[in-house]
């Protein structure tokens, strides 16, 4: 918090208001019928806002409003890749590819934290979130590809 001159009731404060973003974002995945990969891509793309907004937030506020914002993006992603993959498993194998899953996220976090803490500790927190903004970014624009390879499969030929 040394970046806002705050101090940790500050910090609880962001911690709830990135809470209600979540709660947001849960409430919004909710009313959605089916997810597919263009509200992933979407969602990608909005948690890369969020984290680009919170790098730039030049006070306090600012950085509370782009938190929302992430977690409101962060859990329609996470409910939206839940939902994907499991309506679109064989029941059979649904619980080892949830396991699947979360090995991958767990394992992507081992392998990305310590990345994301070297750059905080080098070049400061707001380049550890452009990092992760940078990330969102990219997987928003491999769907938009994944997105466009298959509706130009899809297209009859001229």
């Amino acid at each position: 918090m040394n970046v806002f001159h705050s101090n940790a009731r500050a910090f609880g404060l962001l911690s709830s208001i990135m809470a209600m973003g979540s709660l947001s974002g849960a409430l919004f995945a909710a009313g959605r019928k089916k997810p597919g990969l263009a509200s992933l891509s979407m969602g990608s793309g909005v948690f890369g806002l969020g984290y680009t907004l919170a790098a730039l937030a030049p006070g306090y506020w600012w950085f509370a409003a782009a938190l929302a914002l992430s977690g409101a993006a962060a859990l329609t992603l996470t409910n939206g890749t839940n939902s994907i993959m499991q309506l679109s498993t064989e029941p059979s194998m649904r619980g080892r590819v949830m396991a699947l899953r979360v090995g991958v996220a767990l394992g992507g976090m081992t392998i990305g934290a310590p990345i994301v803490g070297w750059v905080a500790n080098h070049f400061g927190p707001r380049w550890s979130l452009a990092v992760g903004a940078g990330s969102c970014f990219t997987a928003a624009l491999v769907a938009v590809y994944v997105l466009a390879r298959r509706r130009e499969q899809c297209s009859p030929s001229n």
